[in-house]
């Protein structure tokens, strides 16, 4: 079968209804909405197969323009760089895959990453294309995340999370706290912060919510035990800055280091280590533990 089929287009292509214009092909309707990819981009992705119509075909260069028309293309990252980390599959089954995600791995494709992000690699070593993930974390946070199989399943596992049916369990190493008595719980209302990809604590009614406990002592650093209760970006990060204990080495709290590498040998000490929930498909108490360890 040459190119990918039109489910595989549909869950890892990105989906365009032309709109409305005079340009006399989809090529130039391309060009036109996508103005930071070359012509000659969009020519090498035509002959490659990578722009495909409503039924999955691949598109000839001078297809006809017309309005609403539907076309799927795949987003495409000149020389992506490998990103060297290799992620473990701890759960498969015909609704339901579990992956253990190194630190560094974004979930998802994003900006620079396509290929190099645990969703496309497992869509690879499984050869399922209709993978989704249920839930992200972040790209420099290792652990748990599970995915739907099937999409007939797939709104009964979603559920779990806004639900909140589903026990979260993580660990962090960041300085110790001596002044506050733990375990205790810190609420707040989390807002969009500066620069764009941040998040910060206003006024306001709490709209997170993380139990947080000490789990080991080691000088000046300690072991916490999170449990978040609320599920919202880089909830954990700012629960423990707001505290004064900024996770180690943490590239955006409570400063962003600009143009840092990725340095593999000092990652986020954050972990998505244990998940636990009743499986609203087959009505066994799941339990899930990550393979990995935070080093002090």
């Amino acid at each position: 079968m040459s190119g990918p089929s039109f489910s595989a287009a549909h869950h890892q292509a990105s989906t365009l209804y032309l709109p409305p214009g005079s340009w006399s092909t989809v090529l130039e309707c391309l060009c036109e909405h996508f103005s930071a990819i070359s012509r000659e981009q969009w020519l090498d992705r035509i002959a490659r197969g990578r722009v495909l119509d409503g039924e999955g075909k691949a598109i000839p260069v001078d297809l006809p323009y017309r309005e609403g028309l539907r076309i799927h293309y795949f987003r495409e990252v000149p020389d992506e760089k490998p990103i060297p980390v290799v992620e473990s599959i701890l759960y498969v089954d015909e609704h339901l895959v579990v992956a253990d995600k190194p630190h560094f791995l974004p979930v998802t494709p994003a900006g620079e990453y396509v290929e190099q992000t645990l969703l496309r690699r497992l869509i690879r070593r499984l050869d399922n294309p209709h993978l989704v993930p249920l839930h992200r974390i972040d790209r420099h946070t290792a652990g748990l995340v599970l995915f739907s199989a099937n999409p007939h399943t797939r709104s009964a596992y979603q559920s779990l999370f806004p639900t909140r049916q589903i026990e979260k369990r993580y660990q962090a190493i960041a300085r110790a706290l001596p002044g506050l008595t733990f375990p205790r719980v810190h609420k707040s209302r989390m807002i969009d912060g500066e620069p764009f990809f941040r998040m910060q604590e206003g006024p306001g009614e709490p709209n997170t919510e993380t139990a947080i406990e000490v789990l080991e002592r080691n000088g000046e650093l300690w072991r916490y035990g999170l449990y978040p209760v609320t599920g919202k970006k880089h909830q954990l990060r700012v629960h423990m800055n707001a505290l004064g204990a900024g996770i180690c080495n943490d590239p955006f709290y409570p400063d962003v280091l600009r143009d840092v590498e990725d340095d593999y040998a000092n990652p986020l000490k954050l972990l998505a280590q244990g998940l636990r929930f009743v499986d609203p498909v087959t009505g066994q108490e799941r339990v899930f533990e990550s393979g990995i360890s935070l080093q002090w």
